[in-house]
């Protein structure tokens, strides 16, 4: 069984890697035959958590507007991953009141 700080661990890390790629694509639109970086991730079901990793899309050209929509799912995958941490800083304070 994984930690949870290993999963919001990875979480922050995909989320991290989503923004910088949108920056990158957004700074490079005006490129000719500029083809977009894209993120793709996969559950690691085994450890928890996921594996992200960076390709280039087949086609040429970047859409502002999907720029927008991944840098806006990218923060909100951050904030996820952040509750993920204070949830278990809280279960632990409990548990650890509990004992004491």
């Amino acid at each position: 069984m994984s930690s949870l700080a290993s999963i919001a661990s990875s979480g922050l890390q995909a989320a991290q890697l989503r923004l910088d790629a949108s920056a990158h694509n957004v700074a490079n639109m005006n490129t000719p035959n500029f083809r977009r970086s894209v993120v793709s991730q996969a559950a690691r079901p085994d450890q928890g958590g996921v594996d992200a990793s960076v390709q280039r899309a087949p086609d040429t050209g970047v859409a502002l507007e999907q720029e927008v929509v991944d840098q806006m799912s990218a923060t909100y995958a951050f904030k996820a991953s952040v509750q993920l941490l204070r949830a278990q800083d809280s279960t632990l304070g409990s548990l650890l009141n509990v004992k004491a």
